[in-house]
């Protein structure tokens, strides 16, 4: 057993930010918190202390949508509409995942990035390739980042990187057959999108999905052209949910990335099968998607949590999604004409961790008996303050302000893996 010492804070609930200053959290030896406390029990007073000191000791992040293959595509394309977006910048760079050793180098960095960020749970698509989802998998359990990772499925409609419909079958067979080595990071099924699968991949993912008792991931309602184009491939289905609905794959933790444009319907269909949303407010912004109803969405009783969605996402760092996804909703409330409220710190943060933590079988904030999930952040090198500074002020600015270098330390799963 040990126990860390340093300036902690956590969210309990949503829009509750609990700040111990100088506080506690006990370890059992295989890292699952035993107690988090202002001041140490006398119980605990022989064992070894890690004192961070000064610093925060904050919950680590879970992106909870990105697309691990577009890592090296950040930053381009900003300026064109999704489907013309995927089409001229993504499923190109996505066919370079073919070659082995590229994949090698580009998600040993990226899985590097994430831990250095702070990000240790994730819930990623792959691209088509099994080889390369393996290699994914195998980097990001090197790097310490726990959650869920997905071989893409895709056997229509995508220009330049197609797999036929056996090939896909056959192909996500041998990959779940190969995820068994793993401890850490998981298989998820991944249809694309309901445009890139065609009704027969549809079905048999459904039946998979309940035959091995696997999650699905997917995006949902993200664009108006997007919509549209459902709405043509699928004119039996009155809204863009039902496409996935029919097959099986809206269920109990699907996570769907945006929902940007999702109706009252939509969203009832959502939190009655308990669908997660995965917000990805950069991009949305990014490729011109609209702002998703965030607060009518918690409102609601719709679990809601955050994603990057890197590349439509130009931040990997879910301290900056998080800090994004405040300014959206703010958007949103200047275009409510001020009726909806804006997301506060305490939310933001809320959602980018204790929410998607949940998604793993986590309780909210540090809870007792959860695998501590954590990062130490030094604010040693901000600009001096003009008053001494509370511990929630200074969680405040560091959620604002932080990098990687401010993240000193990294905890994932009870391991200490930075």
């Amino acid at each position: 057993m040990q126990v860390l010492r340093g300036n902690i804070v956590h969210a309990p609930a949503l829009g509750e930010l609990e700040a111990l200053e100088h506080g506690f959290i006990v370890l059992d030896d295989d890292g699952t918190i035993v107690s988090v406390c202002p001041t140490l029990p006398e119980e605990y007073a022989a064992l070894p202390v890690v004192d961070y000191g000064d610093s925060l000791v904050m919950q680590s992040f879970a992106d909870m949508h990105l697309h691990a293959p577009q890592y090296p595509m950040l930053g381009m394309g900003m300026d064109l509409p999704l489907l013309e977006w995927l089409n001229t910048y993504t499923f190109v760079t996505e066919a370079r995942f073919s070659d082995n050793d590229y994949a090698r180098r580009i998600y040993k960095k990226l899985a590097a990035d994430l831990i250095r960020n702070g990000t240790t749970r994730v819930v990623m698509f792959s691209s088509l390739h099994t080889d390369a989802t393996l290699i994914l998998m195998e980097e990001l359990e090197r790097a310490g980042v726990t959650g869920y990772v997905g071989k893409v499925n895709m056997d229509r409609n995508c220009e330049g990187l197609l797999e036929t419909t056996e090939e896909s079958k056959r192909e996500t067979l041998r990959w779940l057959d190969a995820c068994d080595r793993f401890k850490y990071v998981k298989p998820i099924l991944t249809p694309r999108f309901t445009p890139a699968c065609t009704d027969e991949l549809m079905e048999w993912l459904g039946k998979l999905a309940e035959e091995r008792g696997l999650y699905v991931q997917s995006h949902l309602s993200e664009n108006q052209s997007e919509i549209a184009w459902v709405r043509e491939l699928h004119p039996d289905c009155r809204q863009y949910w039902e496409t996935y609905d029919k097959y099986g794959l809206w269920k109990d933790h699907t996570v769907m990335a945006h929902c940007v444009h999702s109706d009252a319907r939509e969203c009832a269909a959502m939190r009655d099968a308990n669908v997660v949303v995965a917000h990805c407010a950069g991009s949305n912004i990014n490729l011109c998607s609209g702002v998703s109803p965030i607060r009518k969405m918690l409102r609601e009783g719709i679990w809601v949590t955050l994603g990057s969605d890197i590349a439509g996402g130009a931040a990997l760092p879910m301290y900056r999604v998080a800090t994004m996804s405040i300014r959206a909703s703010k958007i949103k409330r200047i275009e409510s004409s001020w009726r909806e409220e804006f997301l506060t710190v305490p939310e933001g943060y809320y959602l980018a961790t204790s929410s998607g933590h949940r998604y793993f079988g986590a309780k909210d904030g540090f809870a007792v008996g959860d695998k501590l999930h954590a990062i130490v952040v030094s604010d040693a090198d901000f600009t001096e303050a003009a008053r001494p500074l509370s511990v929630s002020e200074r969680f405040e600015r560091a959620m604002y302000m932080m990098s990687k270098d401010s993240i000193v330390s990294v905890w994932s799963e009870g391991r200490k893996v930075l």
